[in-house]
């Protein structure tokens, strides 16, 4: 289990320092490897992580806490880097505390310097939480917490041959020029001097591999020598760091001007950078849109950047030098707030293409994009609050199916905050906030909410927006256990706004809350063709979260109805929908149908199986009422059953097992197993 990153260069060397740490994880609970940049903390922790898997019961896990230049936000990316998607209105810590306080596992916080105090707070909060918790940070400076062991990680050892900063180089130098014969008596006497200008300082020696596809070794070093004479200045960058400073300052000068431009713009992302996003982003002056892509390559080629997935991203030392000359050209204030605009774009452009054949890939590329939505989201709040505030609105939505409900909460509460217009961007705020206070089970914050934003709808004139209103309110009244309410309200705005809802989307989040509202009243027969005429409205638009949902109730209703086969069908049909979206929440209500159905089936183990790993994602959204009120009996029902058919002892061991086990790898058992026959 866990979420280490994935990195396809080789690790050399550090055999004693690996030894160092991992002895240090046995003895403390929490060690911090410390360092300049470039030093290789990263990769060592990396490398630590990865042979400590087999001793963390419930895994290793990585939190990147590059991004942040502030506490705003280090608590629920942490949450993310754990799979922690809290649905709750707890405090993040309060959140992040329960859920690791029976686990064993192992958690990285990797680059914390800009956020030393916050983090050392954080830990310790944790740490007194979980008592089977182990902490391995990684910061240029010590936390600073109680019971903090602090691990120095030096330079590679360099100078001859057989050390570890020349046996990098020769590992980078075959991938960058396989042809050049590094046993070669003087290209290997060069080599050694390399690194030994370099201090063995393993980003230096990276970067300085890459001269190898036009320069000799023999010319880098003497290159090197001449640079590292001259730089002279040990105030404003100290001796120790001079050759890091020396290489990367001589790898911007070896890139042509325009991939010196763009490596100084690309220093506003936070995450993982997209060719269109940077071209977006990044294109202008003499950096034409049909020249960044090239340009993203050839950093790529030069260790500037790191290819990753369909991506790239950029290392934090690197990116701190771009940030550098973004300023110095002047262009910080420019780029920072085209990324924003951009970024408020692409939350704009989502919540128009929801309603189609792309809702999936959109709600990707808004949880992939979620570091820069929310840098965007920061700067507009100065800025631009009015397009902050439709920005918010936007991607409010799709941030409550990914489980960010407490970026969303917080973006929404202070946009809506301020003295900005009304009008449908505001009603549309009021909504998703609406939504993710339900969510959270804060039903009486929610009904304020709703009711305020069905006054603005009012103001609006606009279908759509009076739809979303009702959206917000009848969740609410369905969540609270008043299926009544839901229904009357739902169907009342249905019936006043029957036009196609390509016109008015909302349309189709009223009828998934009517026909929820409809099966928890009985009604069954009504909402069984309540359900088809959504799956028919669904299949026209290619859309999936609606249809998902109807799924769920079809499920439902089958398996009250006594035709469990069938139930069992539409619950993994909903269950391989919600997978799509990285929808936790509706993965967990599947999960439970997926149970029931099982049960009826009277394969108890399976269904115990099928309901423990749904708990483990109940406990990862932490969701009050594990769905609508009327199905906690049933779900009780549905239990006594198992149990009966598999008896006590073999339905609590197979749920234990489940439960403790990793929720994807239970999910996709789920997902491709039906029922024994």
């Amino acid at each position: 289990m866990g979420n280490l990153p994935v990195v396809t260069t080789s690790f050399v060397g550090r055999d004693s320092e690996l030894v160092r740490v991992e002895r240090a994880l046995r003895d403390h609970r929490l060690v911090t490897l410390t360092g300049s940049g470039g030093v290789g903390k990263s990769r060592l922790a990396l490398r630590t992580a990865e042979r400590a898997r087999e001793r963390y019961a419930h895994g290793v896990w990585w939190a990147d806490l590059s991004h942040l230049h502030d506490e705003e936000l280090l608590a629920t990316t942490v949450c993310d880097g754990v799979g922690l998607l809290d649905h709750s209105h707890r405090r993040p810590v309060a959140a992040l505390a329960d859920w690791l306080s029976d686990r064993t596992l192992l958690l990285v916080l990797d680059c914390c310097e800009r956020i030393v105090g916050p983090c050392a707070q954080l830990v310790a909060e944790l740490l007194a939480a979980a008592p089977g918790l182990t902490v391995l940070a990684t910061s240029r400076e010590p936390l600073g917490a109680v019971g903090e062991l602090c691990v120095e990680v030096p330079p590679l050892s360099a100078g001859d041959d057989g050390d570890d900063a020349v046996r990098l180089f020769r590992e980078r130098a075959a991938a960058v020029a396989p042809d050049l014969a590094l046993d070669d008596p003087l290209n290997a006497a060069a080599a050694a001097e390399i690194c030994r200008r370099l201090d063995g300082i393993p980003l230096a020696v990276e970067l300085a591999c890459v001269q190898l596809r036009g320069s000799s070794p023999q010319e880098i070093t003497a290159r090197l020598t001449s640079r590292m004479e001259n730089l002279t200045d040990d105030t404003v960058w100290p001796r120790r760091h001079r050759a890091l400073r020396t290489t990367i300052g001589w790898s911007h000068e070896l890139c042509a001007p325009l991939e010196r431009l763009l490596w100084a713009r690309l220093s506003v992302f936070g995450g993982v950078v997209m060719v269109p996003d940077a071209e977006a982003v990044c294109a202008g002056g003499p950096l034409e849109p049909a020249a960044v892509a090239p340009a993203l390559e050839r950093l790529a080629d030069q260790s500037v950047l790191r290819r990753t997935g369909d991506g790239y991203r950029m290392l934090d030392t690197l990116r701190e030098y771009g940030a550098m000359w973004l300023t110095e050209l002047g262009e910080d204030v420019l780029i920072s707030d085209r990324h924003a605009r951009h970024f408020a774009h692409v939350a704009v452009q989502a919540y128009a293409g929801w309603l189609g054949p792309s809702q999936v890939l959109w709600y990707h590329r808004i949880a992939d994009t979620h570091a820069d939505l929310c840098a965007a989201l920061d700067h507009l709040l100065s800025e631009d609050p009015e397009m902050a505030m439709e920005m918010a609105g936007c991607a409010g939505l799709f941030w409550s199916c990914c489980g960010h409900l407490h970026q969303a909460r917080s973006y929404l509460e202070r946009v809506l905050a301020l003295p900005l217009s009304t009008g449908p961007h505001r009603t549309r705020a009021l909504w998703a906030l609406g939504i993710t206070l339900t969510l959270q089970g804060d039903h009486e914050s929610a009904s304020r909410v709703g009711e305020e934003c069905r006054v603005s709808a009012e103001g609006d004139g606009d279908p759509e927006t009076v739809l979303l209103a009702t959206h917000s309110v009848s969740f609410t009244y369905l969540m609270m256990g008043r299926p009544l309410a839901a229904y009357s309200v739902s169907d009342r705005a249905l019936l006043d706004h029957p036009g196609d809802p390509a016109d008015a989307p909302s349309q189709l989040r009223c009828r998934v809350i009517r026909l929820f509202a409809l099966s928890a009243l009985g009604r069954l027969d009504e909402a069984y063709e309540e359900a088809m005429r959504l799956q028919r409205i669904s299949l026209r638009f290619g859309e999936h979260w609606a249809r998902a949902y109807a799924d769920h109730q079809l499920a439902l209703i089958h398996l009250l109805q006594g035709r469990p086969r069938h139930a069992e069908s539409h619950a993994r049909a909903m269950l391989a929908g919600k997978h799509e979206l990285h929808d936790s929440l509706g993965i967990a209500l599947g999960l439970d149908l997926l149970a029931g159905a099982i049960a009826a089936q009277g394969n108890g183990v399976a269904a115990a199986r099928a309901s423990g790993t749904g708990h483990t994602f109940w406990r990862m959204v932490g969701h009050p009422h594990r769905g609508t009120p009327e199905l906690g009996a049933i779900r009780e029902q549905w239990e006594l059953r198992a149990r009966q058919a598999a008896g006590d002892s073999a339905y609590e061991l197979a749920y234990r097992r489940a439960s403790a086990g990793d929720a994807e790898r239970g999910l996709a058992h789920a997902l491709e197993r039906g029922l024994p026959g």
